[in-house]
C-alpha cells in the first residue's frame, strides 16, 4: 500500500491564525486562496495519475501515481479540497471517512460555550455539494459529529485505529494489485497518525523539546507500507503549487 496523505487547502480559520479580533469558526470553510490551492492540486494530480513507467522505482513519483481509492474527512474545508480531486481523477472511488477528522471533532469556540460539542453538516450538504462523494449509510440529517470534545486520550487511539484500519482495507495481499491511497485530512490529526506509525510519544522530542510535523496547506506526504517494511518517501511536498499559494 501506498499511504498519500493531502492536507485540505487554506480555511478562513488558518488565514485569520494571527488575528486577535476573529472568532474561530467551529467547521471552517475554504478561503479563495485554499479554492485555488485545491484546483492546482488537482489539475497535479490528473496530469500525474497515470503511471508511465511501472517497472521502475517511483519515489518521487516522477512517473505518476496511479491513485486507487480517495477518502476525506467530513469537515468541510477537507472535503471541499478532495472534491476537485475526485472530478478530476473521475472513476477513482471517492468516500467520507468520519475518523479522519481534525482533533477535537466539531466543538463550538465561543467563551461562553467553549469545546461544547456540536452536530456537523448533515447528509444533504454533502448531497447537494458533493455529490460524487460516497457517505455512510448511517449518517442522516442529525449531522455526522454529535459528540462531545475529542479529549487528549481519545484522539491518538483514534489515529491507531484508522493505521488499523487503513493496513486492514488496503494491506498487500497476494495477486491483488497494490492500492494507493490519498487521504484528504488535517494537519493536527497527521501528526497524530504519524506518531501512530513510529509508536512515537506524543509531541515529545528529543531533550526535552516539544514536536510537531508541519503540514503546508495541500501539500503531499508519502508513506509505503509492504509486507514487513515502512518506508517515508518525503513530507509536506508543495512543488505542484506556485510559490504565492504557499501557505499554513
Amino acid at each position: 500500500m501506498e499511504l498519500y496523505y493531502i492536507r485540505h487547502g487554506q480555511s478562513i480559520n488558518n488565514l485569520n491564525t494571527s488575528n486577535p479580533e476573529y472568532q474561530q469558526h467551529s467547521d471552517p470553510f475554504l478561503t479563495d486562496m485554499g479554492l485555488e490551492q485545491a484546483e492546482y492540486l488537482a489539475k497535479y494530480l490528473k496530469e500525474k495519475q497515470h503511471i508511465t513507467h511501472d517497472k521502475v522505482w517511483n519515489e518521487q513519483n516522477q512517473y505518476g501515481f496511479g491513485f486507487t481509492h480517495i477518502y476525506t474527512s467530513l469537515m468541510e474545508r477537507a472535503v471541499a479540497t478532495a472534491a476537485p480531486i475526485a472530478r478530476a481523477l473521475e472513476n477513482v472511488p471517492f468516500s467520507a471517512w468520519t475518523e479522519i477528522h481534525e482533533e477535537g471533532g466539531i466543538y463550538a469556540r465561543e467563551k461562553d460555550e467553549n469545546q461544547k460539542g456540536l452536530s456537523g453538516k448533515p447528509r444533504s450538504f454533502f448531497e447537494k455539494n458533493f455529490p460524487k462523494l460516497k457517505l455512510p449509510d448511517d449518517f442522516d440529517e442529525s449531522g455526522w459529529w454529535n459528540r462531545p470534545f475529542e479529549s487528549d486520550e481519545e484522539r491518538q487511539l483514534r489515529a491507531d485505529k484508522v493505521l488499523a484500519d487503513l493496513i486492514t482495507r488496503h494491506g498487500d495481499r497476494e495477486g491483488q494489485p497494490e492500492q494507493r491511497i490519498a487521504l484528504v485530512s488535517h494537519g493536527g490529526f497527521f501528526v497524530r497518525l504519524v506518531s501512530s506509525m513510529l509508536k512515537l510519544s506524543w509531541r515529545q522530542g528529543a531533550h526535552g523539546m516539544r514536536s510537531w510535523f508541519l503540514l503546508n496547506n495541500c501539500s503531499i506526504s508519502r508513506f509505503d507500507f509492504h509486507k514487513d517494511s515502512f518506508t517515508i518517501y518525503y513530507m509536506n511536498r508543495t512543488d505542484h503549487l506556485p510559490a504565492h499559494l504557499i501557505s499554513a
